[in-house]
């Protein structure tokens, strides 16, 4: 039988200096649900229970109705999306939802930012796994006249 450590067993149950601390470790961007909202309506408009499957696609598999309905709502006070009350004559009426131009800009102020944290997660994980961080342009240089 494999010997464990008493700190192996303490962070496989969570207990221990860290336990705590790792259970509410985000992986993700404080309010991504936004960006991810106006990036689904970009391109249509939507209805709420298709903005959950999509937000699914982008982490948010278990999300709350009751969390998306009140993120849109605030969304709207904001000006960055907006709703209509469409009917069918088979169903009830269902809240439309759309991007409004000033949610195009802050979806590309999101897409900017966004940018920037991958830049600094590509430079994490090359660290991470060990391989050999950017070579600077002077770097680039010096080895292609050390190829020549």
């Amino acid at each position: 039988m494999e010997e464990r450590s008493m700190n192996d067993e303490r962070r496989e149950r969570g207990s221990g200096p860290w336990g705590k601390e790792f259970r509410g470790v985000e992986a993700r961007p404080r309010n991504w649900l936004v960006p991810v909202i106006l990036l689904s309506l970009r391109d249509w408009n939507s209805y709420g229970y298709e903005l959950m499957e999509r937000a699914a696609k982008f982490g948010f598999e278990a999300i709350n109705p009751g969390t998306l309905y009140r993120t849109l709502r605030q969304m709207e006070k904001e000006g960055i999306v907006k709703s209509t009350w469409e009917t069918s004559k088979g169903g009830p009426a269902r809240r439309m939802y759309s991007i409004t131009d000033a949610g195009r800009a802050y979806l590309d102020f999101w897409a900017k930012s966004l940018e920037q944290y991958q830049q600094m997660m590509d430079t994490f994980f090359r660290m991470y796994t060990g391989r050999p961080m950017r070579d600077e342009p002077e770097d680039e240089e010096r080895g292609n006249k050390e190829r020549r």
